[in-house]
């Protein structure tokens, strides 16, 4: 059984699914590990082999530095140059698993849920194998356990042999009265968004019931490229794909489709007051708080301070969030509507849409800490044995502060070891690149200064990256 992770996800960073993505020394939303961690780390490994991981081509050194990080072998990650939803993406992946002759079990899976029985989890997917080896196309269907209006609902039909049931119909996001009658009724199941089936029955369906997407998805993989341990697909052939999700584009119309149903605390983490919901280390006044806070008269909030200290006085049933990028407060039942924020913010054109102060990069991060008229000022780390691109700029000079750790600094022909303490200026122009060469980070902190300082003023020369063609 192969398990596919979706891992997308764009938007502003006050956004949860927008930050599965985040490094494990980062803040993490419900556990040690980041939610693309535990989404792998839960796999029942005795069933499982390598995961295959979907993810947007922005995302790729996140995902691989978390992988790395969790020592988790994997067998691609494949990138998407733009977002098609998830018809697409698994169709892609189902072509990818099919390349050796093989026709494997995929395993579906979203890489910002939370579920917290294992055990639970690992016999749904042992009941799920046993009906996707007879062709059927399969579905977890939560349990639910109130009337919850923010999730599309499952009809279960006639029992199964093989346990689980056939799928009556799909149903969309209820209102309040029509989701009672669905918990009342015991028949009706929270859709999960999880799934698994043969690569080739998918396949199968997608080009009986979208052939615009199979041609769009075979013409994708007809030409990709391998970047260290990446995938790139067909842009051009990609862009062209129409954008379906699976529920869509193959399960509200297959004869195949099954349910498993699934009780095991499952948890999309689909909004900051899912995070209120699911945290056990509340205090006394229902409290949920992350990082350095302080409160007083607070009850039944969700506080999550990245870097700085978070005061909240006198407030009731409310998220504030504060990351790098920006801040979120909101009454918590109302936190969904962030929707509308991120798309005024894009709408606007503001940078936060589109950037994160704190940016990752294959040999580390750089982190945008001030800026001002013609200056520029960044923490650069830089992981031990790692190197920069050879590179100079036109518009811009550079001095370069040594924080901690070891710099080998190639200026032109010249290179030079830096330690703690020490600086070097690079001039407009000149040719330069720099090195951890030692077994510890390297920390330094960077002050460019001239007249454009955007991050497309880069002249690469030589990468071990494949950034340079």
């Amino acid at each position: 059984m192969k398990p596919v992770i979706l891992a997308g996800g764009t938007g502003s960073r006050l956004w949860p699914k927008s930050r599965a993505a985040l490094p494990k020394q980062f803040l993490s939303l419900t556990s040690e590990n980041t939610m693309l961690q535990d989404t792998i780390l839960r796999l029942p490994s005795e069933t499982c082999s390598a995961p295959m991981l979907i993810c947007n081509e922005d995302h790729r050194f996140l995902a691989a530095e978390q992988l790395r990080a969790a020592s988790i072998e994997h067998s691609g990650i494949v990138l998407e140059p733009v977002g098609r939803n998830t018809a697409p993406a698994i169709a892609i992946a189902a072509m990818l698993a099919m390349q050796n002759g093989d026709d494997p079990l995929l395993l579906v899976l979203a890489a910002d849920h939370l579920i917290g029985d294992h055990t639970a989890f690992a016999h749904a997917i042992s009941q799920a194998e046993k009906l996707a080896s007879t062709g059927k196309l399969v579905t977890f269907g939560i349990v639910p356990t109130e009337a919850h209006t923010g999730y599309g609902y499952i009809k279960s039909g006639a029992e199964l042999e093989n346990g689980g049931f056939a799928v009556a119909e799909f149903v969309e996001k209820p209102d309040l009265a029509t989701a009672q009658t669905y918990l009342d009724g015991k028949q009706h199941f929270w859709n999960s968004g999880m799934f698994m089936f043969k690569a080739s029955v998918y396949l199968n369906e997608i080009k009986q019931h979208n052939p615009d997407i199979f041609a769009a998805c075979e013409a994708s993989i007809a030409n990709t490229e391998t970047d260290l341990d990446f995938l790139r697909i067909n842009k051009e052939a990609f862009e062209a794909c129409p954008d379906d999700s699976i529920d869509y584009a193959v399960m509200e119309k297959t004869q195949s489709a099954c349910m498993v149903p699934l009780d095991a605390n499952w948890n999309d983490v689909g909004s900051w007051s899912s995070l209120w919901e699911t945290n056990e280390n509340k205090d006394a006044n229902g409290n949920a708080c992350i990082g350095d806070v302080m409160l007083e008269g607070v009850n039944n909030s969700y506080v999550n301070a990245e870097e700085r200290l978070i005061s909240v006085i006198g407030l009731d049933d409310v998220v504030v969030v504060e990351t790098k990028d920006a801040v979120l407060v909101a009454n918590r039942n109302k936190v969904q509507d962030i929707k509308a924020i991120v798309n005024k913010l894009k709408a606007e054109h503001r940078s936060e849409f589109e950037f994160h102060r704190e940016v990752f990069r294959p040999w580390g991060s750089y982190d945008s800490i001030d800026n001002g008229e013609r200056y520029q000022v960044k923490r650069i780390t830089v992981k031990p044995g790692e190197k920069l691109s050879v590179q100079m700029h036109h518009h811009r000079a550079e001095h370069w502060i040594v924080v901690s750790g070891t710099a080998n600094v190639t200026i032109g022909e010249e290179t030079q070891m830096l330690t703690e303490n020490q600086s070097v200026y690079i001039p407009i122009g000149a040719v330069h690149a720099l090195e951890n060469p030692g077994k510890i980070q390297l920390e330094l902190i960077e002050v460019q200064s001239g007249g454009y300082l955007g991050e497309d003023d880069i002249v690469r020369f030589s990468d071990r990256y494949g950034r340079v063609k």
